[in-house]
């Protein structure tokens, strides 16, 4: 999800929810600590210079119940953060501390809550790397064969 997708979905809320991937809600009573740009500049495993911005937003909670985050407060913070820093309209990655350590999620909306969604690493240089393309696996009873059948005595 893009910066100006979340602040379109906030502007239509009363409430704000996240969701983890196995269906959890964050508690409520969650602030959104930061928002900032990440940059990472790095190179493949195929020696390929590569850099990658995002826009961060850093979940948390503590005992504190009396302090909810609303929409519109959101959306103010999001939009300091946009006049300060000048961000682009990047896609977001979330920040939620877990029980053994911070998670990094993907955002998405369903109507109603915000989706944390899984991240995944991935080689990107498999040309460069040697690693073989997987091959499609195909099950020797649904290829069709025009030369004979298995009742017809050729085989």
């Amino acid at each position: 999800m893009k910066l100006s997708e979340i602040k379109h979905h906030l502007k239509n809320l009363k409430t704000i929810g996240f969701q983890l991937p196995n269906g959890e809600l964050v508690p409520a009573h969650f602030h959104v600590t930061e928002v900032g740009r990440i940059t990472k500049d790095f190179i493949d495993c195929g020696g390929k210079v590569r850099t990658e911005t995002v826009i961060n937003f850093q979940l948390w909670e503590e005992n504190d119940y009396d302090h909810r985050l609303h929409p519109e407060k959101l959306v103010k913070i999001i939009e300091l953060s946009e006049r300060i820093f000048k961000f682009d309209d990047l896609e977001i990655e979330v920040e939620y501390q877990g029980k053994e350590t911070i998670g990094k999620y993907n955002l998405d909306f369903d109507g109603k809550n915000f989706l944390l969604t899984s991240k995944i690493t991935a080689c990107l240089a498999l040309d460069a790397c040697g690693i073989p393309e997987a091959k499609p696996k195909v099950k020797l009873a649904e290829i069709q064969s025009s030369c004979c059948s298995p009742s017809s005595g050729c085989c």
